[in-house]
């Protein structure tokens, strides 16, 4: 392939704070972005070349979007697989990940059933859709999470049910068509950022340790605080599941480590993700960057640790909706070791992910063992932002 700059430009399905990380990322390498979002001057609008404003089953949307780009991906599940595979085959554009990938990981239920055909370990779960199916599982397993097959994302549509009495109220609130899982009692939540490229090029980034809280992710820390062996075997299991997807991009691999010791996958996004965010300054190329050279057929990047990385969250931490304005920043733009990103989000709600802060350690690599230190760092760095009233 011969890259002559300027480059190429990519269409994204969804403008939220990923494509906007995408619009940063690349503009330095000469890449155009063009973004479909059914909100006016998305959070991606201001650092992007343009914004079509359309629905993600917008089939006028799409097919206009594959019309002006050279080539197609996506930063939202939402997107649909369908118009984005028929737009592209119109418009002799690749779409990457493949469409099929995309539909397969929009149900969840249908997701762990590929990963179960390909050997990959998950989970016990089961498929539910009546309160007394539910209850007989819920006695089986001895208390499950309950997981609406498609659409949730960010803790929405998890449930735990603990006791049957719970089952019908927890399926009405996921909407009835659902999976249980077992609810595992786990050491910890890491997480594999994987890379696949051109000419089947895979490559992953340092295992990462997720810390959820309500089942949203609070805190990232890589290297993850956990065993070599257990580093090893999710590295092993990431690139597994890397054969079982088709086409290019970055894939977040979310897993859990068992009190014994083994790794469980316990969901995919097909695009970058939240516990990969600390790549920006963490790693020698960011996730953002990765997937938009393996979506273009580019080289990819190397994906080392330069610096240990805590990124913390920033949540809406108001009890309703009013316009957003973020308080404390000063004392995070003064810290020498963190870095703030603002996702552009116009209104804030209680827990929307607003932001995030990245603390990273020195170039000494003995400091950087000391994770913990920077976890507390990051949290007090985070916890000194607010959205309420001064």
């Amino acid at each position: 392939m011969t890259i002559t700059l300027p480059g190429p430009t990519l269409g994204v399905v969804g403008g939220g704070q990923l494509g906007r990380m995408m619009g940063e990322a690349v503009a330095r390498l000469g890449v155009e972005v063009v973004v479909l979002d059914p909100t006016p001057d998305c959070p991606a609008s201001p650092v992007v070349s343009d914004q079509i404003v359309g629905g993600f089953d917008d089939p006028d949307a799409i097919r206009e979007l594959a019309s002006r780009v050279d080539a197609l991906t996506f930063e939202i599940e939402l997107a649909d697989p369908d118009l984005m595979a028929e737009a592209a085959a119109e418009h002799d554009v690749p779409v990457h990940p493949d469409p099929d990938t995309l539909r397969t990981i929009q149900d969840k239920l249908v997701q762990k059933e590929a990963l179960v055909d390909a050997g990959i370990p998950v989970p016990e779960f089961v498929a539910v859709a009546t309160a007394e199916g539910l209850e007989r599982v819920v006695e089986e397993f001895g208390g499950v999470m309950l997981k609406a097959r498609e659409g949730g994302y960010d803790g929405r549509g998890n449930v735990p049910v603990e006791t049957p009495d719970e089952a019908a109220d927890a399926l009405d609130e996921v909407g009835g068509n659902a999976m249980a899982e077992e609810l595992l009692d786990f050491e910890r939540e890491i997480a594999v950022m994987g890379l696949k490229g051109a000419d089947g090029e895979t490559r992953t980034y340092p295992v990462t340790e997720t810390v959820h809280r309500e089942e949203i992710l609070r805190e990232s820390v890589a290297p993850a605080r956990t065993d070599d062996a257990v580093v090893a075997e999710a590295e092993s299991i990431a690139r597994d599941v890397l054969d079982v997807l088709d086409g290019r991009g970055v894939f977040g691999i979310e897993l859990f480590e068992t009190r014994d010791g083994d790794v469980l996958v316990n969901e995919i996004a097909p695009r970058p993700h939240n516990s990969g965010h600390w790549t920006i300054e963490g790693a020698r190329t960011s996730q953002f960057e990765n997937h938009v050279r393996a979506v273009l057929g580019w080289p990819l990047g190397p994906t080392d640790l330069v610096a240990p990385a805590v990124t913390a969250n920033v949540l809406g931490d108001i009890e309703e909706t009013w316009p957003a304005t973020l308080s404390g920043v000063e004392e995070v733009l003064a810290a020498p070791d963190a870095d703030l990103h603002w996702y552009g989000k116009d209104d804030v709600r209680p827990l929307r992910k607003m932001g995030h802060l990245t603390a990273t350690a020195g170039g000494d690599a003995d400091a950087a063992a000391d994770r913990d230190a920077l976890l507390s760092r990051a949290r007090d760095l985070r916890d000194g932002l607010t959205f309420r009233d001064a």
